[in-house]
């Protein structure tokens, strides 16, 4: 099954090829994220996230419960597989 999961943007920039990107927070875990299909998206929004792509806005209350929901199935741990390019999650053996 695939999941979208939310994610609060933290910063937003251009890349080389002029799209752009942000920084995603998912319950502390930061990772960039190509904001190429939620131009309306803003620093402090959250949005849905799948495969590296944000493909909607939503709210702060809907996504504090999808993530809620998340935890309680115990989905949240590919979160912290670290992304090519990405530094290990603290604490990871190298």
């Amino acid at each position: 099954m695939c999941l979208g999961v939310p994610g609060q943007v933290m910063s937003i920039e251009l890349d080389p090829l002029g799209m752009n990107m942000g920084e995603v927070s998912f319950a502390g875990i930061k990772k960039k994220v190509c904001l190429a299909y939620t131009p309306e998206a803003e620093v402090g929004d959250y949005v849905v996230v799948h495969v590296g792509f944000a493909i909607s806005r939503i709210d702060e209350e809907e996504a504090q419960q999808v993530f809620q929901y998340l935890a309680e199935m115990d989905e949240l741990g590919e979160l912290e597989i670290p992304q090519p390019g990405e530094d290990p999650a603290p604490g990871a053996d190298s």
